[in-house]
């Protein structure tokens, strides 16, 4: 079992914080977490069992009484529970009582978002990141927002085992497929599943079968500006429900839309958010494309080291002490930056991505623009490339490792 870097935070939850909830996409590892957190102390239920989803929905004050503690799996099949739940907690409120887990974000649900305001905490799982597959706790964030020089990794993964490292996502259950193929295959299954299961527990689908397709179609403009009449075209919905439906996918942790950054200092802004896959395996699995495809033509892969890079950093805030919030930086001259990383300070590091294991002070024009509209809250602008040397390109800039993402230095 890999170790996951977040579980010492979910460990100290429970130690001060009634209810906790661990949220995260199916196949991420919140049920083998939360098990491995209760540690055969606290009793398991889990909703995707039919005669305990049926207790639950049916009768959730009689499901919980007599629990001093439990682990629930997959809160989001029965949300009703939650209201008992808060009853519960607020006439015993000691810590530690109730750990979720739930394939949804709860928050966006009906009736959900303020029933257990102040009661519950909630942290996210993502697939693995590298780190964890790998067994090295980074400091990526931490160097970064303390100002300090990032360092060349040790042992950097780079050329073709970078692109094996990126097209293999962070699904545990995927890792296990030994060929692509199979890995294919698994995702297949994964996409119907959530598909059949998941998207019908948390909304009402008039076209369910139109699904696959538009992920699919989503799949095409991960790293783009979201356009929501340019996306749905091409299966036959308008801009509204195109819309919906994205919000669904987001809600079960298959896409993110990252928002774009801004001040008034500038006024010339793109106003539009951008489209990202939560995990690189997934994204490339539903665009075919596997190591050989990827070097005989890397056109396709710029998109998916994008959304890799986005996940890995996601990753990494989940297990930080501090609080990040992530933006896109892109005016309408077309300069950009890939990610905008703010601290609650307003501090700023961007980060941009290429693909190459050549930088040229070109790729550093959108940095230089958003240092320039953050003034002394900048404090770093990377670009991250496909090498093992760090190359200053003057004050707070730098050319640097994609494997400083994941390795120690």
């Amino acid at each position: 079992m890999y170790e996951r870097f977040i579980k010492r935070k979910i460990s100290e939850a429970m130690e001060d914080t009634r209810v906790v909830l661990i949220s995260g996409p199916r196949q991420s590892g919140k049920t083998t977490l939360a098990n491995d957190i209760a540690n055969d102390k606290m009793p398991f239920f889990t909703l995707d069992d039919p005669t305990v989803l049926a207790a639950a929905s049916n009768d959730p004050v009689g499901f919980l009484r007599g629990l001093d503690r439990a682990v629930i799996d997959e809160i989001q099949r029965a949300p009703e529970l939650l209201l008992s739940i808060k009853n519960e907690v607020d006439r015993n409120k000691s810590p530690g009582r109730f750990l979720l887990t739930g394939s949804a974000n709860l928050m966006t649900l009906p009736r959900v978002a303020d029933s257990l305001a102040g009661r519950m905490e909630v942290t996210r799982l993502l697939p693995l990141s590298q780190a964890e597959i790998l067994g090295t706790p980074p400091d990526f964030l931490d160097r970064a927002f303390d100002g300090e020089p990032p360092h060349a990794a040790r042992n950097s993964i780079i050329g073709d085992a970078l692109i094996e490292h990126v097209l293999s996502g962070g699904y545990p259950e995927a890792l296990t497929r030994r060929s692509w193929a199979r890995r294919q295959d698994w995702y297949q299954g994964y996409v119907d599943a959530i598909v059949q299961r998941d998207v019908r527990d948390i909304a009402q689908i008039e076209q369910l079968s139109l699904m696959p397709g538009l992920l699919q179609v989503l799949a095409e403009h991960s790293g783009q500006l979201v356009n929501y009449s340019g996306i749905g075209a091409g299966i036959g919905l308008n801009h509204v429900t195109t819309a919906k439906y994205l919000g669904i996918f987001e809600s079960l942790f298959l896409v993110q839309t990252l928002q774009p950054w801004f001040t008034n200092k500038l006024k010339r802004l793109t106003k539009s958010p951008k489209l990202h896959f939560v995990d690189a395996g997934l994204l490339a699995a539903l665009k075919d494309l596997d190591p050989d495809k990827v070097r005989k033509d890397k056109t396709a892969f710029g998109a998916v080291l994008e959304t890799f890079v986005f996940s890995e950093l996601q990753k990494l805030a989940t297990w930080s002490n501090q609080r990040f919030a992530f933006f896109h930086y892109r005016d309408k001259d077309k300069n950009e930056v890939d990610i905008v990383i703010q601290n609650r300070r307003g501090e700023i590091v961007g980060v941009e991505i290429k693909s190459s294991a050549t930088v040229t002070s070109a790729d550093f024009a959108g940095m230089r623009k958003l240092a320039d509209a953050c003034g002394n809250k900048f404090l770093q602008g990377l670009v991250l490339y496909d090498h093992d040397q760090v190359v200053p390109f003057g004050d707070k800039m730098f050319a640097a490792p994609l494997s400083g993402l994941w390795a120690a230095g």
